[in-house]
């Protein structure tokens, strides 16, 4: 293995630490990380990902996904609301599509496709639309990325840490924290806003009446908080940190109020923190889909398309 650098060590301190964390506050460690380290993850990478067009051919594109977001946060039906997110992917997918004819062609098919799989399914949207911006997002786009870098990298140590997030990840999974509670208050606020995660996944996995248990809410609070801590200690190789002052205070101040509206009312503040949330998954969803078809071609070994844009960090 090839020597470990500062930080590559601060990813599996911050990995490691999350683990621990998740075991010793499996339920309270979801709604923490959520409330304090989620509004400051979710503005600073939409100020990431507007300096650089989203990752569209035109940044006016994103106010679309924007408008998907504001529409789908006022829908009570959970298979439109699922259908909404199905289609601001889909939308990404094509509009950050190669230049490529035959490649566009091929995407256009694929969505099709997986759309009308979907369709088929009466419960399919209302199943997207829960696990995609939840455990998907924060799980598998994070670990394309981490695999995406060491990829690139070439580096050891790097698809060490790969392996050591599944290991983490399947170590919840075969060894589940206990079921008792530190702050049940906080407990039973993530069983609340987040239970709902537990039996749609269960219905993809093939596990009917699958509950919010430790065993759920351990994974959950493990793949939150480090997807949270893994955004914020890039800041220096992908330096979203690079930013004027006045919005670096801007983000500070709004970030500060987003937590703060939780010790006035937490059912307000999961509203806000919803609404920066979905916000920032769907304005990701064109870097995703790059990212993806990044991770593809670098096995494949085929060249990169060059579309105009920048490369997905």
């Amino acid at each position: 293995m090839g020597k470990i650098g500062r930080l590559d060590a601060a990813h599996l301190a911050l990995m490691l630490g999350a683990l621990t964390l998740s075991y010793v506050l499996p339920f309270e460690l979801l709604l923490l990380s959520y409330a304090v380290l989620g509004p400051a993850h979710y503005l600073t990478e939409i100020s990431w990902l507007h300096d650089r067009s989203y990752f569209l051919p035109h940044r006016n594109l994103a106010l679309i996904l924007v408008g998907i977001a504001i529409v789908a946060l006022f829908t009570s039906h959970p298979g439109t609301y699922g259908a909404l997110v199905w289609l601001a992917l889909i939308g990404s997918v094509l509009a950050s599509a190669p230049a490529s004819r035959l490649q566009r062609f091929v995407a256009a098919v694929l969505a099709l496709c997986a759309t009308a799989l979907l369709i088929a399914s009466p419960e399919a949207f209302a199943i997207t639309g829960t696990l995609l911006p939840t455990i998907i997002h924060v799980s598998l786009f994070t670990f394309i990325f981490m695999l995406s870098g060491a990829m690139k990298s070439r580096s050891p140590v790097q698809f060490a840490l790969v392996a050591m997030y599944l290991v983490s990840f399947a170590a919840i999974l075969i060894a589940p924290p206990s079921e008792k509670t530190t702050i049940p208050m906080l407990a039973s606020l993530s069983t609340y806003y987040f239970g709902g995660v537990a039996p749609a996944l269960g219905s993809v996995i093939g596990v009917p009446h699958l509950q919010f248990d430790a065993r759920i809410a351990g994974l959950l609070s493990f793949v939150y908080t480090y997807h949270y801590l893994n955004w914020f200690v890039k800041a220096e190789v992908i330096r979203w940190n690079r930013i004027p002052k006045q919005r670096a205070i801007a983000i500070a101040v709004l970030s500060a109020a987003a937590t703060g509206c939780y010790l006035y009312d937490y059912t307000l503040g999961f509203t806000v923190l919803l609404s920066l949330s979905l916000m920032h998954v769907l304005l990701e969803f064109p870097l995703n889909a790059i990212s993806i078809r990044q991770l593809g071609e670098s096995f494949v070994g085929s060249k990169p398309v060059r579309s105009g844009r920048r490369k997905a960090a």
